[in-house]
């Protein structure tokens, strides 16, 4: 393990920092799908940095795009009637890749930020529509839509809201797999006091659930017939992590709103977005007087969108969302053979180039740092993971190869091996 200077005053997100003041791994140089810590040695990127390297390190475009754009102009506003012709370009290209007809894009500078976008914009979509009363939102048990205020709010991991107080109120949590709770609570709410239903297509920081058979297109169903927004969280899904551009046409969606982030540039530089249909940017882009007062002041950022333009290149070009449809499989079938290993409770997946192997409860009830250690021993193997809660999620690069997939199959086994060998 890499260690750094343990006076260091970087307060790391989510993070004990009792624990990693004493010993940090300190990542210096990353190229492909590997990471090299300061000793020299590298490691494959098992995660994309946190979901999002979909086209993996070192991208010489994007880099050189970000530098052109930066000689020409640096950086400007596009609040009022300010615009910039990288962000015209990246807000045209997004909306005709949307699977909504006459999409509108509101950018941002990450995924947090989209989703309290989305949330605000919901409830004053509807008190434009002469419905003041409809701020009510539903979100589900296990979600997670980032740290912002709403997205606390509405999130359904309970330990990320507590300890905070009072958060945003009119938010409520169904069950993350079960369509009839969803048309439970919005018959017991009212629809006429509901703004909009949040969904991840594939649940990501809760625990990687890929949804069930039908669930996602029943809930789409759900909110059409109760008039109620569909929001689709696609921060992690899009950008061919499904195998889609924004993950929702998998199934055949045509979500109200889209959130978007990580993906589309892949990391590179931060940027988010909402997707919005032509009914919810209607009462805004056709009557006068209307101002949506939300904003964020990096939003439009010129050369922000220029690096997104040149990772859209990419993906495109390399055929990366096919690529990952054709690694689905091979990712999968990686993980299902530790279906039966002692350690292991459960392996989810096959929905996208990511997946998810869940430890079993009398592993995690005899040590409750169980996942944190095998996480730690998988990376000694020379793989980085990500620990998530019960589980070790897994989401490489999309232009890894059938044979490094197989590296983290051997490193994996090496983790859960040191796990249960206690």
């Amino acid at each position: 393990m890499s260690t750094a200077p343990r006076n260091t005053a970087l307060w790391h997100p989510f993070a004990d920092m009792f624990e990693v003041r004493q010993s940090q791994f300190c990542v210096t140089r990353a190229d492909g799908v590997w990471v090299h810590d300061q000793e020299g040695r590298r490691y494959l990127d098992g995660t994309a940095g946190l979901w999002y390297a979909n086209v993996g390190h070192g991208r010489t475009e994007i880099v050189e795009a970000a530098a052109a754009q930066m000689r020409t102009l640096d950086a400007y506003f596009v609040f009022n009637d300010f615009t910039n012709p990288a962000a015209e370009a990246l807000a045209d290209r997004l909306a005709q890749l949307a699977p909504m007809p006459d999409a509108k894009i509101f950018l941002t500078t990450g995924g947090g930020e989209a989703i309290d976008t989305a949330a605000k914009l919901a409830r004053q979509y509807w008190a434009q529509r002469g419905q003041p009363q409809r701020t009510h939102i539903l979100s589900r048990g296990n979600a997670y839509h980032g740290t912002n205020g709403m997205g606390t709010s509405i999130g359904g991991i309970e330990v990320n809201q507590a300890g905070f107080g009072q958060l945003v109120p009119d938010t409520s949590r169904v069950a993350f797999d079960d369509a009839d709770s969803l048309r439970e609570a919005i018959e017991r709410l009212g629809a006429d006091r509901v703004a909009a239903f949040f969904a991840e297509p594939v649940m990501g920081a809760g625990g990687l659930h890929p949804p069930r058979p039908g669930y996602l297109e029943a809930v789409a169903k759900i909110c059409a017939e109760h008039d109620v927004l569909f929001v689709a969280d696609s921060v992690i899904c899009g950008f061919g992590r499904v195998g889609t551009w924004f993950g929702v046409e998998r199934w055949g969606l045509q979500p109200d709103m889209i959130t978007f982030a990580k993906g589309v540039t892949s990391g590179y530089l931060p940027l988010g977005g909402v997707v919005t249909s032509a009914r919810v940017a209607e009462p805004f882009w056709e009557h006068p007087g209307r101002v949506f007062r939300h904003g964020a002041t990096y939003s439009g950022h010129p050369t922000v969108a220029a690096a997104a333009l040149a990772n859209l290149d990419i993906l495109e070009r390399e055929k990366l969302l096919q690529r990952a449809d054709e690694l689905e499989r091979p990712l999968h079938e990686t993980l299902v053979q530790f279906a039966d290993h002692p350690a292991v409770g459960e392996v989810r997946g096959g929905t996208g180039l990511l997946g998810a192997v869940e430890l079993a409860p009398e592993v995690l009830d005899a040590d409750p740092g169980a996942v944190g250690r095998a996480q730690r021993a998988i990376r000694k193997h020379g793989v980085i993971v990500r620990p998530l809660a019960k589980a070790l999620a897994v989401s490489p690069p999309l232009i890894i190869t059938e044979s490094e997939i197989g590296m983290i199959g051997e490193a994996m086994r090496a983790g859960l091996d040191a796990v249960a060998a206690g």
